[in-house]
């Protein structure tokens, strides 16, 4: 059919913005051939500078799917409210790059290099907690994330008395029954749910080592004191990964002028 043919303005905006895109990720992979892969310094600013276009270019598509709006007589509903929050998402990432989250890392830097240590980088996927300390496990003993997880969640259900006070449910603000708690436990052993200062209480007693967090904007978390020994050293980044919130590893700090002799 002829109405078929005609591209109506909101194909035609699509197939630009497809094009553009197609048109950035030539130029990104253009950028990454340029830079060594063994040139740590200039491959993080190459990660920000990728990170800073590609939200910039979402930021500009938005905006021009804005001004369509506005001259369209309907638009789904579902739609608008997604491309809202991609919006929001552009913007936040732009503010991340250039604000607190380059703030953070600049007093976490300073923080680390009186010890002479330095961020080691963990994925964030939901388990981040327990890689940086499955990394810093490694200088110790081999023991696997998957481990890590059973253990703490066997240690909260055999202590349950210690643990279950501090969980209430978001809607009613009552304690965790007891199946509530063992869900909970469940999702520790079996899921990529989010560790936190539970979690590292348990971790501290399931292996006997003391557990600090070094914080960018607050004092350093010291748990289990009570341990006798060298301690595990995590990061917690409150702006690490735009809207999130992720723990990362150490490791000693590396003189640049060496690191390429390494």
């Amino acid at each position: 059919m002829e109405e078929g043919m005609i591209e109506t303005s909101e194909e035609l905006l699509a197939k630009q913005h497809r094009k553009e895109k197609k048109d950035l990720q030539a130029k990104i992979q253009s950028m990454k051939n340029a830079v060594p892969k063994n040139d740590k310094k200039r491959r993080k600013q190459l990660t920000e500078d990728i990170a800073k276009l590609e939200a910039e270019l979402n930021q500009k598509h938005e905006e021009e799917l804005g001004q369509l709006k506005t001259t369209a007589d309907t638009q789904d509903k579902k739609a608008a409210q997604e491309k809202e929050r991609d919006s929001r998402i552009a913007e936040a990432e732009v503010q991340n790059l250039q604000g607190v989250r380059h703030q953070e890392g600049l007093k976490l830097a300073q923080k680390l290099a009186q010890r002479q240590l330095q961020i080691r980088e963990i994925s964030s996927d939901g388990h981040c907690m327990y890689r940086a300390i499955e990394d810093q496990l490694v200088q110790r003993a081999v023991v696997h994330i998957i481990e890590l997880r059973s253990r703490t969640a066997e240690h909260m259900r055999s202590h349950a008395d210690d643990f279950l006070p501090f969980l209430t449910n978001a809607n009613t603000g009552d304690m965790y029954t007891t199946d509530e708690f063992e869900k909970y436990c469940s999702d520790v052993e079996h899921t990529a749910a989010w560790g936190g200062q539970l979690e590292l209480r348990a971790l501290t007693q399931v292996l006997h080592l003391p557990i600090e967090v070094i914080q960018a904007d607050s004092p350093t978390i010291k748990i289990g004191e009570e341990y006798d020994s060298n301690p595990i050293t995590l990061i917690y980044m409150r702006h690490a990964y735009g809207l999130g919130e992720h723990y990362n590893s150490v490791e000693r700090l590396k003189d640049p002028a060496n690191e390429e002799d390494s």
